[in-house]
Order: C-alpha cells, then structure tokens, then sequence
C-alpha cells in the first residue's frame, strides 16, 4: 500500500514538473523568443505593417479601407460583407467576399450598378470614361473584401478625377501612381498592384505642396 502511494506520489510530482518545464519553454520562452526576432529583423510587419502620415498612424498597408472621397483613389469595392452595430464603415468583423456565383444575377446586377458608378465618378470635363475601360478589379470585391491593393489599370482610370478635383495636372498624377506601383512580387508571383492608402498619402501631401 505504502509502495502504491509512494510510487504514484512520485508520478504526479514527475508530471508537475514536466508540466512546468514545458510550460516555462513553450509558453514564455519561446514566444519571447520568436517576439524578439520578429521585432529586431522585422519591426514594422511584426506590429501589423502600420503605415503613418504626420507623425500618427492611419492605417495598415495590408488592410482596405473605404471612407475616402472623390479626391482621393477609391480601393476595390467591399460588396457583400454585410453590417454590424460595431463599426458600420470598416466593417472588419464581417470581412469576406461576396459569396456569389458567376452566374448568380445578383452578381451581375451588382457589376454593372458599380461600372455604371465607375464612369459617371471618373468622366470630367475633357475626359469620357467608357464602360470598357473599366477593369474587374474596379466592380467585383476580393475574397477578403478587405485588399489594400487596386490594379496600375484602375489606378490610371482614375487620374483624371483626381487631378482635377486636387487642382493638380494629369501628368502630376500618372506620375504619382507611376512611383507607387510595385511589380510582381519576385518577379513572377501575383500581378502589378498599386497601394491606395499610400498613394492617398502622397497624393496628399502633393495636392498641399501645390
């Protein structure tokens, strides 16, 4: 009876201690390990690609947003995530795509509302948008509903609003969108893409500039 007792006193006690042991390594050293690395050789990914503009940070560079103006470039629309009572403009908790089939006509009643609101919001004076300018990326949301990034086509489809609206010249613009386009990620993965918050950024500080 005493060598039982004994015996199973001193599993519980070799158990405890694994139990301490790994959880000292697993859940305090290895994550302050892996933080520190993060931090030292990756500091601006490792606290969420936080993009600033004077001095306060506005936004993240992997993160869509929707509340800019005419001014500014528009992202991809964010059609089919729904609403909540939290936070009715961001609208992160229910981010997701649209769930609809190709052949669905809610989808395509949904395309040609947004290509109809492409031309009529990028047309000005001297400059005609047509309908077959629009690319896809302008009219359809991404699986996330949240993508930072709008393609160099959608980008340049929109100069001409923002020029004009910001009292600046085509070229000053085209120019713009000319600097902040990056190209395939290691040259051959994914496609051209242009940032919106950051060119909204420089747009910005340009339109004041000038």
């Amino acid at each position: 009876m005493n060598n039982s007792v004994s015996n199973t006193g001193r599993l519980l006690w070799a158990g405890l201690r694994a139990l301490l042991v790994l959880t000292l390594v697993t859940g305090v050293i290895y994550p302050l390990a892996v933080t520190g690395v993060a931090q030292a050789l990756f500091h601006n990914k490792a606290n969420g690609s936080e993009v600033k503009a004077d001095g306060k940070v506005v936004g993240s560079s992997l993160i869509g947003q929707q509340d800019y103006g005419l001014a500014y470039f528009q992202p991809r629309p964010a059609k089919g995530l729904g609403e909540n009572s939290v936070n009715t403009q961001y609208k992160l908790i229910l981010s997701g795509a649209t769930n609809r089939s190709a052949d669905n006509p809610e989808l395509g009643t949904w395309v040609k509302a947004a290509r109809a609101k492409v031309v009529k919001d990028n047309s000005t004076a001297d400059y005609k948008v047509e309908p077959s300018q629009v690319p896809a990326d302008a009219v359809t949301s991404s699986g996330s509903g949240l993508d930072p990034d709008i393609s160099p086509a959608y980008a340049e489809l929109q100069v001409h609003r923002v020029a004009e609206r910001n009292g600046l010249s085509v070229a000053q613009v085209e120019k713009l969108v000319e600097e902040h386009t990056d190209g395939r990620t290691l040259g051959f993965i994914g496609e051209p893409r242009v940032n919106v918050l950051e060119l909204n950024i420089a747009l910005k500080a340009l339109a004041a500039k000038s």
